[in-house]
C-alpha cells in the first residue's frame, strides 16, 4: 500500500513539474519574442505575444541632465507601429545587444518576469489565456548599464 501511494505521488509530482517546465519555456518564448520583435522590427511576433489592450510605460534617463523625465507611454498600436519604423528604417538593434530573461514569478495564470534589453530593464506581467502566454503590462526604465 505505501509503495502503491509512493508511486501515485511521484507521478503526480512528475507531471506538476512538466508543466511548470512548459510554463517557463513558453513564458520565455514570449518574452524573446518581445526583445526580438522589437530588436528586428517584426510585427507578427509582437502580435503574437502582446494583449491588445497592452498597457506599457516607463523612464528614460536624459544624458544631458542626468534626470529622468515624465512617463512615457506606449499602447499596443504604438509598439506595432515602433517594430514596423524599425523595420524600414532598418535600425535594428546590434548583434551584441543584450537579450536577458528572468523569471520572477510563475503561477498557474500570472508571471513577473524582468527582461533586460539595449534600452533597458522591463518589468513584465503576463497571463495565460487558452493556453497562451500574454504580456499584459510593462514597466521600463533605461537606458541600459552594463
Amino acid at each position: 500500500m505505501k509503495y502503491a501511494l509512493y508511486l501515485c505521488f511521484l507521478l503526480l509530482s512528475s507531471q506538476v513539474f512538466s508543466q511548470t517546465a512548459q510554463d517557463k519555456d513558453d513564458v520565455t518564448k514570449a518574452c524573446m519574442g518581445y526583445i526580438d520583435g522589437f530588436y528586428k522590427g517584426d510585427t507578427l511576433k509582437l502580435k503574437a505575444v502582446l494583449s491588445p489592450k497592452l498597457h506599457k510605460f516607463g523612464f528614460w534617463k536624459d544624458a544631458a541632465t542626468g534626470s529622468y523625465g515624465k512617463a512615457s507611454y506606449m499602447s499596443y498600436q504604438e509598439a506595432l507601429q515602433y517594430a514596423q519604423n524599425v523595420f524600414e528604417k532598418k535600425n535594428f538593434a546590434k548583434a551584441d545587444a543584450p537579450k536577458k530573461v528572468e523569471i520572477l514569478d510563475l503561477m498557474d495564470h500570472i508571471a513577473a518576469v524582468k527582461v533586460t534589453a539595449w534600452w533597458g530593464y522591463d518589468y513584465i506581467l503576463l497571463s495565460k489565456q487558452t493556453g497562451d502566454w500574454i504580456i499584459e503590462e510593462v514597466l521600463w526604465q533605461g537606458p541600459y548599464k552594463e
